[in-house]
């Protein structure tokens, strides 16, 4: 069937998520293009109600977002719980919506399950009534967009083109990155009207981004492109860590010997300082499901290898976790330690994966009490962490968890009660600890505090 609206003007679009990738994403889209109607719709109905609240408190942060929500929200960006309306106005729909790892069946614990994406897809063939570009904006397996649109034409008798779009954000810097992106990918089918298609949405890129970092390829290979680069990154992280543990044992520097490997130009210093590994939404769960593809394929030394990438993170936290436990029983101190950050990096409200969860749960598993501090992750969300993960392990009472932590909404009471503390995230304002005495130790697992005499480096 020939695609019948190619020629189409774009006036609106409708972006189906409304978390850390479609808000940030459909603002910035909102901002550069005026005369486009954007509208990010969501079936949580206290996310859309955060989106049209206060400015200062969206739910999701990113330095220079609420800035560009206050120029564009209620002129030509909305954030709506109806969605079916708001998939009948559109010419481009986005889909930004969750694509967590399985938890059962099949490739359970490292597959991506598309439960969410398929739902997605029905309801826009269900609710559509005219020709329809749909663009996958969440991580996919590679083949993704082939079953989404055998579910858009399965029960409909309209027109789908399916582009792959996958986001390149760093959650932090999202704003920036969307500004001044390294590459925008656009995947499309060969056929004339795929590449009609893809055309439309170069244009709405071309309003801000210069057209050699738009780059048009195959929709498969815009969907591992994705998942590659994730775990290119992430490979990055776990080799400079798993360095870290040899730097410990033979006196060398870690920060020495990593500036050293970024002065070379084919290295680069990019993703090799030391920290407590990686976290957010992505990396993990974007290897595991690039282990579980190789795996699906019979490439099983292919898989093993990507495999290590996500173990050599976790030996990670268990390495945290025995140095500050260490410390502690060999001094015979109380088994009391703060932890400083609980966002998995700096200028974000995202804990997803973050190492903190993992390394205050299993301190808690051996009988510490932790106290905890981020200046952006509420007492809440602190909380549904460390449930979520003893939903898994299953290792503690929920009675247990919730004596044994304590919040803290500011820093220097945290402080002035806590003599032992682990820093876990690079907030800016945890360099004030440099000026503490040395009746305070500092574990420095970001290695950014500069002073050797009160903190212990990995």
């Amino acid at each position: 069937m020939a695609f019948k609206k190619v020629k189409m003007t774009v006036k609106k679009i409708t972006c189906i998520g409304a978390g850390y990738v479609g808000g940030p994403t459909m603002a910035v889209i909102a901002l550069k293009c005026p005369e486009i109607e954007v509208t990010v719709v969501d079936s949580n109905q206290n996310k859309i109600n955060q989106w049209n609240g206060p400015i200062d408190n969206l739910p999701v942060f990113e330095p220079g977002l609420s800035e560009i929500i206050a120029k564009t929200r209620n002129k030509n960006l909305f954030f709506s719980d109806n969605i079916d309306k708001a998939i009948l106005d559109a010419e481009i729909i986005f889909m930004a919506v969750n694509t967590p790892t399985k938890e059962s069946g099949e490739g359970a614990g490292m597959a991506c399950d598309l439960k969410y994406i398929k739902a997605c897809a029905q309801n826009i063939s269900k609710v559509s009534k005219s020709d329809k570009i749909v663009v996958e904006k969440s991580t996919l397996p590679v083949r993704t967009a082939e079953t989404i649109k055998e579910i858009l034409m399965e029960n409909s008798k309209y027109h789908f083109e399916v582009l792959s779009n996958p986001e390149f954000l760093a959650e932090g810097t999202a704003i920036n990155d969307l500004f001044k992106s390294d590459r925008v990918l656009i995947g499309s089918d060969p056929s004339q009207s795929g590449q009609e298609a893809a055309q439309k949405l170069v244009e709405i890129y071309e309003r801000w981004i210069p057209k050699n970092k738009i780059l048009k390829l195959n929709v498969w290979s815009a969907e591992l492109a994705k998942l590659a680069s994730n775990a290119m990154l992430a490979q990055r992280i776990s080799s400079i860590n798993s360095l870290s543990a040899i730097c410990e044992k033979t006196n060398a520097n870690i920060d020495e010997v990593s500036k050293a490997i970024g002065l070379d130009h084919r290295i680069g210093k990019h993703f090799l300082k030391v920290s407590p590994g990686f976290g957010g939404s992505c990396f993990k769960k974007d290897i595991l499901n690039l282990v579980y593809l190789c795996k699906f394929y019979g490439l099983e030394e292919v898989a093993e290898y990507w495999h290590n990438v996500v173990k050599i993170n976790e030996y990670q936290v268990e390495r945290i976790v025995g140095k500050i436990d260490e410390y502690i029983k060999e001094n015979k101190y109380e088994l009391n330690v703060s932890i400083l950050g609980w966002a998995f990096k700096k200028n974000t409200n995202d804990s997803r994966e973050s190492a903190s969860i993992y390394v205050a749960y299993k301190l808690i598993s051996k009988g510490y009490n932790i106290s905890i501090y981020d200046p952006m992750v509420s007492e809440k969300r602190v909380y549904e962490d460390l449930l979520a993960l003893n939903s898994k392990y299953q290792r503690l009472k929920e009675k247990q968890l919730k004596e044994n932590i304590k919040v803290y909404d500011d820093l220097t009471a945290l402080i002035d009660e806590n003599k032992i503390l682990a820093v876990l995230t690079e907030w800016d304002q945890f360099k004030v600890l440099k000026d503490l005495d040395q009746e305070y130790k500092i574990f420095d697992f970001r290695n950014f505090i500069d002073q050797e005499a009160v903190t212990m480096r990995l």
